[in-house]
Parts: C-alpha cells; structure tokens; sequence
C-alpha cells in the first residue's frame, strides 16, 4: 500500500479525496459496498489532472482498496470481479487520455515557442530610451495561445529623427499576422530612406496596394520627431494619440482625416501632415481600438482618457503597468481583440519645470481635461501645406 500511494504521489489531491471518502463510509458506516462503484471516480479525474505514472498509481490504489472492501464485506465475487474490471476499465482509458493530453500540452507548448519567437522578430523589443524619449509599450494578443496578433507597433531612430507607427490590421489570425509584418517592414525600410514622413506613408500604400484584397485594410498613425519641439503625424482612419501636457490628456484628432492605409484608392488627394508642439514633460500615447472598445460586463468602453490621467506619472513603463493592469481589471481578465498601448515621454532637463508647474519626479493626479487639438494650416518644410495641432 504505501509503495501504491508514492506512485500516486504529485496528482491532485481530488481524485485521493474521492477514493479517503469512500473508504472512510465504509469503516463509519458500514455501508461501503454500495458506494464501491465511485472509486473509479479516483482515476477518471486523475486524467484531468495527472500523467499517465498518475493516474495508474490511482487506479491501482482504488482496485486495491475496492478489493479489500469486497472481501471485507463477503461480497460475490462475480460482484466483486465486475467492480473491479470497471475499475481498471476505467484506469486504462484515463491512462490514454491522460498520455494524449501530456501531448497536446506538448505541442501547444511548441506551438507557443513559435509564436514567441515570431512575436519577437515581428513587434521587436523596445528599450527604454529611444533617441531623447524614454519609452514603454504593452502588447496583449486576443488569441492567448498564439500570443501574437493583428496589431503592430515600431519605433526606430533614423537619420530624420525618430520615428514610430501604431497600426491595426483588419482580421484576425494568420493573414492578420502576415499583413502586420509587411507593414512593419516596409515602415522599418522607408523610415530610413524617406526625408518626409508622407513619404513613408506612400511607400506603405503602395507596398499594401499589391499585396492586399480588395477588402483588407490597415489604420495606423505614423509619427516623427525631426527636430526638438516638432512632432509630425499622419493618421489613417486610427484612433486619435493622445496628448499629455502637465494635468492635461488631449485627443490629437486629425483636421482632415485619412482613410485606412490599403483604401487611398478611394480618394485623390495625399495624406494630411498634422503638426504638433511636443516639448520637455510632454508625453504621447498611441493605441489601438482594442483598448478603447474593451466593454467591461455591463458593456461600458473602458474610458483611455480618464484612466491614464488617473495612473499618469513620469516613468512610462509605470504608467503603462497601471494603465494595463486596469483596463484588464475593467474587461474581467482578458481582452477580447488585440490591444497595443505605446507611450514615450520626452524627459525634462536638470531643474526645469514641467508645462503643468509640478516637478519631474512627481506623480500627477486629477482628471483629464481634453480638448480639441485643431489650428490653422502651416508651411511645412516640403512647401506643402499641412495641418497644425498645438496647445496653447
């Protein structure tokens, strides 16, 4: 018997329960016999829970103790010998379906190996500090098992500044997942070459346009940093960033909106460059819907702009921690689409004063105040006419 209950040793303790229950009526209630037929419920739940060494370790024990009540109780042995049989039966077949889960866990395992490894070559990792902006980024895939999604994010330093893109892939899945790294690598290409961040933009439309059906398309703001102050964006049907000035949390809502990278054959005219003053204690968030449409169970969206005022402070990756952890408080445990969340802050130099008058290092509090980012059109640096988004 001991030898019996170490091979059962590491299964959960349900199946033992069931088999001490059956075992302890008999010997208080004298009317163990009748109950005998439950101790195959020991190595039927085993399966759920153990390995095969487990789950044959339970139902041995079970036979041995269903044997031991039989006899103690005269039972007929046909009686006895059908009770038994049921319970190697039993034994065996949660043997099978325990060696055929192990398997499975197996190959989910490797399945996710995989996507990690994808994830990583695909929405690579990015430091703390990129050019002068400190930076964090929280990604959550809908698909936990596969743990990558139809949203991207990149952020890279280039000759022309530094420069990053949010985006959303319509779908889900694999054809999701293949549309994202064609952006990513074409954005990763251009950024590069393109002195203008428009032009960067129309390398991606062009690159989707042949490789895209005709009911695939892709939101994205796409954003530059080529000059300390200046902030260069371009939105394409996504959903505003959002602006962070001292207490203030301010949707940047584009003056002409763009349609969805993949659909600018419905439309003639260039994209719109939108211009925004992005100063010292400034920070930018960038997101996708699956953060803003998040519906707690009463079907409530969770609101972006009240939470990140409430867990605002100066260190991104602690923002970002706190805005996550409560957006997954907000939905129940797990999201239902692809969220992406990117926040970079431009830090302050030595004894300066952030623009809400509240030194660097001190959290802030309070509720958002959110207003409009419109202006009038400015010169660009190409001579084209762009739109301007500045706070006063």
């Amino acid at each position: 018997m001991p030898a019996t209950v170490h091979r059962a040793a590491g299964t959960s303790a349900l199946p033992l329960l069931v088999i001490f229950l059956v075992v302890c009526v008999d010997l208080f209630g004298s009317a163990g016999k009748i109950w005998l037929p439950l101790l195959a419920a020991g190595p039927a739940l085993a399966a759920s829970t153990s390995g095969p060494a487990g789950v044959l370790g339970v139902g041995l024990l079970a036979s041995l103790l269903g044997a031991w009540i039989g006899a103690r109780h005269d039972m007929a042995a046909s009686q006895l010998i059908v009770v038994l049989c049921a319970l190697v039966t039993v034994t065996l077949a949660g043997t099978l379906a325990s060696a055929l889960r192990e398997r499975r866990e197996r190959v989910l395992a490797a399945v996710r190996s995989v996507a990690e490894t994808a994830q990583h070559a695909l929405l690579k990792p990015v430091p703390e500090t990129v050019g002068p902006f400190r930076v964090a980024v929280r990604y959550s895939a809908a698909a936990a098992e596969a743990r990558i999604g139809g949203d991207l994010y990149s952020l890279v330093p280039t000759p022309y500044g530094v420069r990053m893109i949010v985006g959303d892939v319509r779908g889900k899945g694999l054809p999701a997942v293949g549309t994202a790294s064609l952006v990513l690598g074409v954005f990763r290409e251009a950024a590069h070459d393109e002195p203008d961040i428009r032009d960067v933009v129309a390398r991606i439309e062009r690159s989707l346009a042949r490789n895209l059906g005709g009911d695939d398309f892709v939101t994205a703001v796409v954003a530059g940093y080529p000059e300390p102050g200046r902030l260069e964006m371009v939105n394409c049907g996504h959903a505003p960033p959002l602006l962070i000035r001292g207490t203030d949390v301010m949707p940047v809502d584009p003056v002409r909106p763009a349609p969805p990278l993949g659909l600018r054959a419905l439309i003639d005219e260039p994209p719109c460059l939108q211009v925004v003053r992005f100063v010292e204690g400034d920070q930018l968030l960038l997101y996708t819907d699956g953060v803003t449409e998040a519906r707690d169970a009463g079907r409530a969206f969770y609101p972006l702009a009240e939470g990140l005022a409430r867990h605002l402070c100066d260190e991104p990756d602690r923002t970002l921690a706190a805005l996550h952890r409560d957006l997954l408080d907000h939905v129940g445990g797990r999201l239902h689409d692809d969220a992406a969340l990117l926040l970079l802050r431009k830090p302050l130099t030595a004894g300066a004063v952030d623009p809400g008058g509240e030194p660097a290092a001190r959290a802030r509090d309070g509720a958002p105040a959110v207003r409009p980012l419109t202006g009038p059109p400015v010169r660009t640096p190409g001579g084209t006419f762009g739109d301007r988004a500045d706070v006063a």
